[in-house]
């Protein structure tokens, strides 16, 4: 194991930064999320266990820091400087890490959501390139892979304009809005980019 070698961590692209996920982070995460309701809802897992739902903010954060700990998570939250350099980040998003796999693997998943009215501007691909670029030139990390659903086109894009490559269809793979849904799977390794992802994502604007 790990441990704090690789937890926590922050990561910063102009000004764009992606750090821990706190409990007192609560209040303005609950505030972004809920008026995302309509935005964010088509693509939130659920628990397919009749009778159950999924845990609170804080059993999520909890759950979270408890994955981190063990090394098999980074739970960010995406914040953004709204006016300069020394004003507060506010919250935009949430990026996860999960799934890591060390030993001969070295691989994980990455999931992410964007606030709607912060959307198209670049925050989603300079997230996941942050990310990914820390999980390869960093941590040594050698896969990454995202699922997506087919009819997520925002998503869709995004991994699109990084050069993930589809690795095809996985058909009912996550319970999603009620519902096992199918997903299509992009995937990137260290040897493809040696650049580094944002390096990648710049020389393509």
């Amino acid at each position: 194991m790990l441990g704090s070698a690789i937890w926590p961590v922050t990561l910063e692209s102009g000004d764009l930064i992606l750090r821990p996920i706190r409990y007192r982070d609560r209040t303005e995460w609950n505030s972004v999320r809920s008026r995302n309701a309509r935005w964010i809802g088509p693509w939130e897992a659920t628990n397919p266990l009749p009778g159950t739902v999924l845990p609170s903010y804080t059993g999520m954060v909890r759950s979270l820091n408890q994955q981190a700990r063990q090394d098999t998570a980074l739970p960010f939250v995406i914040t953004e400087r709204q006016g300069g350099v020394r004003s507060n980040p506010a919250i935009v998003g949430q990026l996860t890490v999960s799934s890591i796999i060390w030993g001969s693997a070295r691989m994980a998943t990455l999931g992410y959501w964007v606030d709607e009215a912060r959307a198209g501007r670049g925050i989603a691909p300079t997230s996941v390139a942050l990310a990914t670029d820390h999980c390869f030139k960093v941590l040594g990390l050698h896969r990454m892979e995202i699922n997506i659903r087919p009819e997520n086109r925002p998503s869709l894009r995004v991994v699109q304009k990084l050069g993930f490559r589809e690795e095809g269809l996985r058909r009912r793979y996550l319970h999603i809005a009620g519902e096992w849904a199918d997903h299509l799977s992009f995937a990137l390794t260290a040897e493809e980019v040696p650049e580094g992802l944002l390096s990648r994502l710049a020389s393509s604007r």
